[in-house]
């Protein structure tokens, strides 16, 4: 069955005017549904499928803003859309809303991920010049050296340029934590490489001020209002 409305709600969901203002416009004439100008109050409409006119401007209903944190399995491509691949919209697809991946984690990579649907904020996250703290827990296949951290720490050259200062803790033989603030593409392996060694695992804590937490591995949740605050900022 279609889900029904009352015109006024609608209308002050789509931003037009106070319910009070929407009754007054229906009123005065200046209100189509279907092309047929609606004077009555409390008529419903189905949004999926009426036409709302006011003024002579087709209405649209303004859409919820959804922020989501996931924890990205390996093997799950960063993507809105793969033909071949399992992407991380595919594990959220019970949200009925269109979501993108703020920024990316290759497909053997794991850890936080950020789905929205607010393109402002996305490219605020994603633009460079924001520098927005990434922080990583690295594997590597041979014990790194206290001078390969050092390395990584004040930067390495890829692509011609060096990698932007790091913050860089050993956790173990092989194992070290890394806080980066810029995002080249596959940025940590490469780093590993140009010291001479090798990423065995990568997992993704926390970006700006979102942490991963005790999230299971393919499953999400949703910002808290503090958390969303804390990505504005």
């Amino acid at each position: 069955m279609p889900l029904e409305i009352r015109l006024h709600k609608y209308m002050a969901e789509c931003g037009v005017a106070s319910r009070r203002k929407a009754e007054k416009l229906i009123l005065s004439g200046k209100v189509k549904v279907n092309d047929q100008v609606v004077t009555q109050l409390g008529t419903k409409i189905d949004p999926s499928s009426d036409k709302v006119i006011v003024n002579g401007k087709l209405l649209k209903r303004k859409e919820e803003k959804i922020y989501i944190k996931l924890n990205k399995p390996r093997g799950v491509v960063s993507a809105a859309w793969d033909p071949k691949e399992t992407t991380v919209i595919d594990l959220v697809k019970d949200i009925p809303y269109r979501l993108y991946p703020v920024g990316r984690l290759d497909k053997n990579s794991e850890g936080l991920m950020i789905l929205t649907n607010d393109g402002e904020l996305a490219n605020r996250l994603m633009h460079p010049r924001y520098e927005h703290e990434k922080e990583y827990i690295v594997n590597v296949e041979c014990r790194i050296t206290n001078d390969e951290l050092r390395k990584l720490e004040e930067g390495v050259v890829i692509d011609e340029r060096k990698t932007l200062p790091a913050r860089v803790k050993r956790l173990g033989d092989k194992q070290f934590r890394i806080i980066l603030r810029e995002g080249k593409k596959r940025q940590i392996r490469r780093m590993l490489e140009a010291v001479g060694n090798k990423v065995s695992r990568l997992k993704r804590i926390r970006i700006k001020s979102i942490r991963l937490g005790n999230l299971a591995t393919g499953k999400y949740a949703f910002l808290t209002t503090s958390e969303i605050q804390g990505l504005v900022l």
